[in-house]
């Protein structure tokens, strides 16, 4: 195997993938912003950590089970075909919750995520459609890692721009044209992982695909063996999700529901940056659990290195973009052109950025980690930049210097994970060599 070769072509289309997964979140915020204005994105920026749950419940139970078919590929293991089905056994289960909860009780929803009585009745609507369609979320998580672990990154990245190119098109159509407001946004998201699926059926119905739809009793051992390596996957998603909740709640209390649509501008901006991460942990994954299940030790320390390398000159690139065009990037969500609103983001969007120099190591190592069975150490990552770290930062940098400690945090719990990034991964390369 070309090491280089291959890091490339993965990296580089989950990437592209990753971006337009999360280009559909902008363009709701986008749009809403043109058609309801400030309470819109508020509320949609409330509900934000319930798309993180449900994403973080797919990538984990997807990218974990897709991961233990790579390396069961390797070791030629006979229950390498049950993973398949098991994961969307237990993603349909698990989703069907979510639908449950979004069809009859939105209105509660939106309230324990800390919305008033006029932000409620703004978001209600979009909450009851997008969480009805819960389980096609992790449908398509599931679907575009095990085709992505398959061998065929461009099929995946083909259904991740697929679906999104399709939510911002029916985003407008039925906002605008159609006249449905926020319903609208929650329909048109809602839909499009149906599309990612449909796009992925392509891969499973060619001749050169190896994944098999094998009919077997659940498992809830192969659900936790898969789990245990998603569990980064899952506090990738997750952190945002919890780093919304905490900042949202931190935010209401010093600046108001502007202060949160500002963070809304902020949360949107830094979706797409983690995208970026994201793909290229996504990318390495597939063939750093391949070169580890062949016992090529030498070819994943030069997959580390290349993720590394790769991160870096990603988050420089990022944070030179988010210094230079600030006010045009805050601007796009400030169709009723409100000064502090302006105030809040650009100077939220030149604060928070930074803290991607330390994230987007954090993000690919955990990845690295999961691939090769490396549970704990992946665990210890994402749940320190996930939980452990930005909570308390958040609270006390908050407190010493209100909203520019809030925005501050995440560089700060980003940069005390870094250590145990390090940490881990030195540990685990050392693991491999010795055998």
């Amino acid at each position: 195997m070309n090491v280089e070769k291959q890091f490339a072509k993965y990296v580089s289309q989950n990437i592209l993938g990753m971006v337009g997964m999360s280009l559909y979140v902008i363009a709701d915020t986008y749009f809403i912003s043109l058609a309801v204005g400030a309470k819109g994105i508020t509320a949609l920026n409330l509900v934000l950590p319930i798309y993180s749950l449900i994403f973080a419940i797919g990538a984990m139970i997807g990218v974990g089970s897709a991961i233990r078919f790579a390396v069961n590929g390797g070791r030629k293991t006979t229950d390498r075909d049950k993973y398949f089905f098991n994961a969307l056994f237990w993603g349909t289960l698990i989703g069907l919750v979510f639908s449950a909860a979004g069809l009859f009780f939105p209105e509660r929803v939106i309230s324990l995520m800390g919305g008033d009585s006029e932000i409620t009745a703004v978001g209600s609507g979009y909450t009851r459609i997008f969480m009805s369609f819960a389980p096609f979320f992790i449908w398509n998580h599931i679907c575009n890692a095990f085709v992505r672990n398959d061998g065929a990154p461009s099929v995946s990245m083909a259904a991740t721009l697929s679906s999104s190119l399709f939510n911002i098109a029916a985003d407008y159509i039925l906002m605008f044209p159609l006249g449905m407001g926020m319903e609208g946004a929650a329909l048109a998201t809602a839909l499009s992982p149906l599309i990612g699926v449909l796009v992925c059926c392509k891969h499973f119905t060619s001749k050169k695909c190896t994944v098999k739809l094998t009919f077997s009793a659940p498992s809830l051992r192969r659900l936790k063996d898969a789990c245990m390596l998603g569990i980064s996957s899952f506090v990738g998603e997750i952190s945002s999700g919890v780093t919304t909740a905490v900042f949202n709640g931190l935010i209401l209390s010093a600046a108001g529901n502007t202060g949160v649509a500002a963070y809304g501008v902020i949360a949107n901006c830094s979706m797409v940056a983690a995208s970026m991460f994201n793909g290229i942990a996504q990318g390495s994954q597939p063939i750093a659990s391949k070169l580890y299940g062949d016992g090529n030790i030498q070819g994943v320390k030069k997959v580390v290195k290349l993720s590394a390398f790769t991160a870096a000159a990603v988050s420089a690139a990022l944070i030179s973009a988010v210094y230079f065009f600030t006010k045009p990037i805050a601007g796009i969500f400030n169709s009723e052109n409100d000064p502090l609103l302006a105030a809040y983001a650009e100077s939220g969007l030149r604060l928070y950025f930074p803290g991607f120099i330390f994230a987007g190591l954090n993000i690919a190592g955990a990845g690295l980690l999961s691939a090769v069975e490396a549970a704990s150490g992946a665990f210890a990552v994402s749940v320190s930049r996930g939980f452990v770290f930005i909570i308390p930062c958040a609270l006390i940098m908050s407190a010493l210097w209100g909203l520019t400690g809030v925005w501050l945090s995440f560089a700060a719990a980003e940069l005390i994970t870094l250590f145990i990034t390090v940490r881990k991964m030195k540990q685990n390369i050392s693991r491999l060599q010795n055998g």
